[in-house]
């Protein structure tokens, strides 16, 4: 009989608490994503459709649900995964610190720490019984901005674990998992491949890809449980095995749905939401013509990409479609020494409406300013 489990976290609360406490640029954004609805649990998004079809798979019958905190500590969720020290995911660049020792988790697939805990579940496992379980919902990560990339979308995490003289999982019945995902999210005629990749926490590791107007995309990453990262969470790898995935879910939905842009998920616009179902392909809703604005800036060598696009999400919100480099370069003589200057090309475009030059320019020149007292940069006009 599989179960719900819901883990309550004191820490995740008195976090959270202390955020709304704090002002400054950096918990105001993790205030806001934190207060951003979870799409894997709202009905009539295609996060949640996706979220539903993949938890239905007869493959998965009896697997677990469990929610888990969405502040978490950064040593479940790296060491006991086996990244590397020097890894970028533990960075302040590249993951939000609610403060030293926790983060705005990065993955759903923390779970694993949370579903051993369960007393339930130890219970089974001592009786040598297979526990399999899903975990589902927002995930953080500071980005480079473009259609394919926001610093917050959704995960579904499964994993599978067995005795091994009751059953020895491999790489087959990983992939057997993966193709019924595929059949279930883009139809029994979507052309799929599986092929060899490298993940921190299994080996070997399997990444699928499917294939889209002549090209292939990767919608899903996998693999084999390493035998070091059980027994980190205390099950005996000499007794056990099991498998694991775990895709962001708008990955899913973008190739099943033709849909260009992850902004669309979110939107209000009624053309655009009634597209939104598994089975249809998205259709541009009259497209909105974009409008560029370059800025050009010196700043010391400390500065940090990452920090500087999660500043112009602030700054241009929904407005924001693409940041690209153009161009970073030194030159002591000019600049001093210890200063790059960077070039960077923003397009601006709403999913809604038109944007006006006049709103664009207040915007870019709000993002100028910004750029000045945030990194303490020159601006360049030459």
């Amino acid at each position: 009989m599989s179960q719900n489990i819901v883990i309550q976290s004191e820490d995740e609360q008195r976090l959270k608490a202390e955020l709304e406490k704090r002002h400054d640029a950096e918990a105001e954004r993790m205030k806001r994503l934190l207060n951003t609805p979870d799409l894997s649990r709202t009905p009539g998004s295609p996060i949640y459709e996706i979220v539903r079809k993949v938890i239905e798979i007869p493959d998965f019958n009896g697997f677990d649900i469990i929610q888990v905190p969405e502040i978490v500590p950064a040593d479940i969720s790296f060491d006991l995964f086996d990244f590397p020290a020097d890894h970028p995911a533990r960075s302040r660049s590249d993951t939000y610190y609610a403060d030293d020792k926790n983060i705005l988790r990065t993955h759903t697939t923390v779970m694993w720490y949370y579903y051993l805990q369960n007393e339930d579940v130890k219970k089974r496992m001592a009786n040598g019984e297979p526990v399999g379980c899903f975990c589902f919902g927002k995930v953080y990560r500071k980005d480079e901005i473009d259609r394919k990339h926001m610093n917050i979308f959704h995960q579904i995490d499964g994993w599978y674990l067995a005795p091994k003289d009751k059953r020895l999982l491999g790489a087959e019945d990983l992939e057997n998992a993966l193709r019924a995902i595929a059949r279930e999210v883009f139809g029994p005629e979507a052309n799929i491949k599986i092929f060899e990749d490298t993940f921190p926490y299994t080996d070997p590791s399997r990444q699928m890809e499917i294939e889209k107007d002549g090209s292939w995309l990767e919608v899903l990453g996998s693999g084999v449980v390493k035998g070091s990262v059980l027994e980190k969470f205390g099950v005996d790898s000499s007794k056990w095995n099991g498998w694991a995935f775990g895709p962001g879910i708008e990955r899913l939905a973008m190739a099943a749905l033709d849909v260009p842009d992850m902004r669309l998920f979110w939107s209000k616009d009624p053309r655009v939401v009634s597209q939104l179902k598994l089975g249809n392909k998205y259709k541009e809703v009259s497209k909105y013509p974009p409008v560029v604005r370059d800025i050009s800036f010196v700043v010391t060598q400390n500065f940090i990409a990452n920090d500087y696009f999660e500043m112009v999400r602030e700054v241009g919100g929904a407005m924001i479609e693409h940041v690209e480099l153009l161009d970073k370069y030194e030159n002591t003589e000019k600049f001093g020494a210890g200063k790059l200057s960077y070039t960077y090309r923003i397009t601006y475009r709403h999913l809604e409406r038109t944007l006006t030059n006049e709103e664009v320019n207040k915007v870019h020149a709000d993002l100028e300013a910004r750029t000045e007292a945030d990194f303490g940069a020159s601006i360049r006009r030459d």
